[in-house]
């Protein structure tokens, strides 16, 4: 799939610097910022979700116990 993105001259300086610094492709610098950008948010969605499901049950255990279990 290929699709293109209007930059600003400063803009396209800074991505052709930054994937240039990197040794990469400036397609490989987007899709590398894309799908870090993807997984940032799904990390940030999941946690939101763990601790409002740790809130309605706010039991802990110690790491130790967590250890000794056997699965």
């Amino acid at each position: 799939m290929a699709f293109s993105v209007r930059m600003t001259e400063e803009e396209e300086t800074l991505a052709k610097r930054y994937a240039a610094l990197n040794g990469i492709s400036l397609g490989e610098a987007f899709k590398q910022a894309l799908f870090e950008k993807i997984e940032d948010e799904y990390d940030v969605t999941v946690g939101e979700a763990a601790y409002e499901k740790y809130l309605s049950n706010p039991k802990t255990r110690a790491l130790k116990d967590l250890m000794e279990e056997e699965y």
